[in-house]
């Protein structure tokens, strides 16, 4: 029976230093299932997205034999730290990312928009000085009416007093008829602008 023994990691890391594919390939296929058995559960859902642990591993393994020329590593132990340490920061900066942004809530669906937006405050603007046209033009007592009721919000027996009608409901009817003749000037002003 020949004599087998595997090649040690700190073998591979130098042979993977002087350009040896192979060698790498086995150093990364000994390292990476460790390293995903020890950092599986390390990061907490609320900071998982897209990724997994095993791409977390493989990203910071690749970020860390970037500097594979410079290691000095002289013992099996030394490598697994080392790069169970370049995971570990891995892991960190998705917490600080994740710490960094806000959370995701969903926008509900039928929310109400706070505000008026640019084209209703357009709109409004348009109309409001549309009415004010419209009620320079009405009769005094059909202005008054108006003013009373629509701006003041008055209610009826107090119009009736301050217009000198015998009744709510004749308070009622003359600020109806004036409400009437006001759309009515509202529109020919409308229909003058277009």
């Amino acid at each position: 029976m020949p004599d087998f023994r595997a090649d040690s990691s700190v073998d591979l890391l130098v042979k993977a230093q002087s350009g040896d594919d192979d060698a790498l390939d086995r150093l990364l296929s000994r390292y990476l299932p460790r390293l995903q058995r020890w950092a599986s559960g390390r990061l907490p859902s609320g900071v998982r997205t897209a990724l997994d642990t095993g791409d977390i591993v493989q990203d910071a393994v690749i970020n860390a034999l970037r500097h594979l020329n410079t290691l000095e590593i002289r013992s099996e132990g030394t490598l697994q730290a080392y790069l169970r340490q370049a995971v570990n920061n891995r892991i960190i900066d998705l917490f600080r990312r994740a710490a960094r942004r806000p959370a995701r809530v969903e926008f509900p669906e039928h929310a109400a928009a706070v505000g008026t937006s640019p084209l209703e405050a357009a709109i409004g603007a348009e109309a409001m000085e549309n009415y004010e046209r419209a009620l320079a033009v009405l009769s005094d007592g059909d202005r008054q009416a108006i003013v009373l009721r629509v701006e003041l919000g008055l209610p009826y027996e107090q119009i009736a007093g301050e217009l000198g009608k015998p009744s709510a409901a004749a308070a009622r009817m003359t600020v109806t008829r004036a409400i009437a003749r006001l759309s009515d000037e509202m529109q020919r002003g409308t229909s003058r602008s277009s």
